[in-house]
């Protein structure tokens, strides 16, 4: 079933495109498997994420948005190049004024505005497919046009499209700040998406900062080195596989990770791990055992590391998980989880067994963890990596930065500071103090577990 991308802003189309290119290479290399393999594989990938035209050229399906035409005008421009892939020129939408970093001026100004023209040019890339499998939607929180247009974009489309799924992945902005107001924003965004999107993917910029600086060796690290670690990360669990006991490849990935990791409506927010992650250079002098990187892998989560570096081993499931629950006054050492998904790619994948996360002690107590955990697997090597592991996690591994995010909101709200920016679009102080229910309600539904 095909996939639409809605590419949100500087970051969600620069995001967009590395993703896009991520999987096209991916698309063109043979995997490391049989030929037969290889097909089924390509087949499934090219319908989910690309439109192919008679002359043979595979167009994304993808709509770009950004308020300003620089970024949108450089993304198609760097797809025409790659000569492998492009995108419909047809399918963005930009303006010449941005949102100044501005929630409001996004969600309450620009989103009303220009709402026809974008569902439009929707409704046309829907039109295209045989068979709808629902949006992805790449955005930022920080800024203004990707967390807010993106926030009321996503809005529109549950509106329209009530029984398609739709998840958002969502740019953790940096702790140190990029934006004065981006705790404004990032209340506002989650807030809302919370009640519109099925479930929220979360990238965290510093996590992925350190990534590059650690496990790539990247001495100068770009936003273009973030968007491709993402990248791949994201395509590590969007490209084909098959799922559990299944001799068929997954028709609707989408579908099937809310199934698998969204159980309840209180539970959307969905952290992501993988492993290995390294510079090519360093890749091609590695080797690995599938039960060394499930090891790690399973350890990353209990432990709430997001490197295979540094792991605190030391942490364990509590031997009485109904008497000791996590809170963020303890700092939150054990990570419990609701509901994980394990993908394995590559190499020998009959001796990746992933028992070790079937441990009942790892979840919360009223889920099974013949329920709580999935696994899928395909043979098929992904992105030159002979073997690599892939964890979708909805658990407490956001509940720090979340509730970090809110209270530096609130400290500012609390002093009025910059409030008067958004009540002049027509988001009152009112709708703020809604927002901060709703996120420590999330904050204490998750301590909870």
């Amino acid at each position: 079933m095909a996939l639409i991308t809605l590419q949100l802003g500087q970051c969600g189309n620069q995001i967009g495109y590395e993703l896009f290119d991520v999987i096209c290479n991916d698309f063109y290399s043979n995997g490391l498997c049989s030929k037969k393999e290889n097909h089924n594989y390509q087949t499934v990938c090219k319908e989910r994420f690309f439109d192919e035209m008679e002359s043979g050229e595979i167009v994304s399906r993808a709509v770009l948005l950004d308020m300003e035409p620089k970024v949108i005008t450089q993304t198609l421009a760097m797809a025409a190049r790659s000569g492998k892939w492009m995108y419909d020129v047809k399918s963005q939408f930009s303006q010449k004024q941005g949102s100044g970093n501005n929630w409001a001026h996004g969600y309450c100004v620009h989103g009303p505005k220009y709402e026809d023209l974008v569902m439009n040019l929707v409704r046309k890339q829907v039109e295209k497919c045989d068979r709808l499998g629902g949006f992805f939607n790449i955005m930022s929180m920080a800024g203004g046009t990707g967390s807010g247009m993106g926030t009321f974009i996503t809005k529109c489309l549950r509106d329209a499209y009530p029984n398609s799924f739709l998840l958002n992945e969502v740019i953790w902005p940096y702790g140190t700040g990029e934006v004065i107001v981006q705790n404004y924003n990032s209340i506002l965004t989650l807030s809302r998406l919370y009640q519109t999107s099925d479930a929220l993917l979360v990238h965290e910029n510093d996590i992925i900062h350190k990534i590059c600086s650690q496990l790539m060796n990247i001495k100068h690290i770009t936003f273009k080195d973030v968007n491709k670690v993402i990248a791949h990360q994201l395509g590590s669990v969007f490209q084909p596989a098959y799922t559990t006991e299944s001799s068929y490849y997954s028709r609707n990935p989408l579908g099937e990770l809310m199934e698998c990791l969204v159980p309840h409506p209180e539970f959307k927010m969905l952290g992501l791990r993988n492993i290995p992650q390294m510079s090519e250079h360093s890749l091609a002098y590695s080797t690995f055992t599938w039960h060394g990187l499930i090891k790690h892998l399973r350890q990353m989560l209990i432990a709430n590391a997001k490197m295979e570096e540094g792991i605190n081993w030391q942490v364990q499931p509590p031997l009485h998980p109904k008497t000791e629950k996590s809170s963020l006054k303890t700092g939150l050492q054990f990570n419990r989880s609701l509901a994980n998904l394990a993908i394995f790619r590559g190499k020998d994948i009959d001796s990746a067994s992933p028992d070790g996360f079937r441990e009942s002690a790892l979840y919360t107590s009223w889920l099974s963890s013949d329920e709580a955990f999935t696994s899928w697997k395909t043979p098929r090597a992904f992105n030159k990596y002979e073997k690599s592991a892939t964890l979708v996690s909805n658990s407490q591994c956001l509940l720090k930065p979340l509730d970090a995010i809110v209270e530096k909101a609130w400290n500012m709200f609390a002093s009025k500071a910059y409030v008067h920016q958004y009540t002049k679009y027509g988001i009152d102080e009112e709708e703020f103090l809604q927002c901060f229910t709703t996120l420590e309600q999330v904050i204490s539904s998750y301590s909870n577990l």
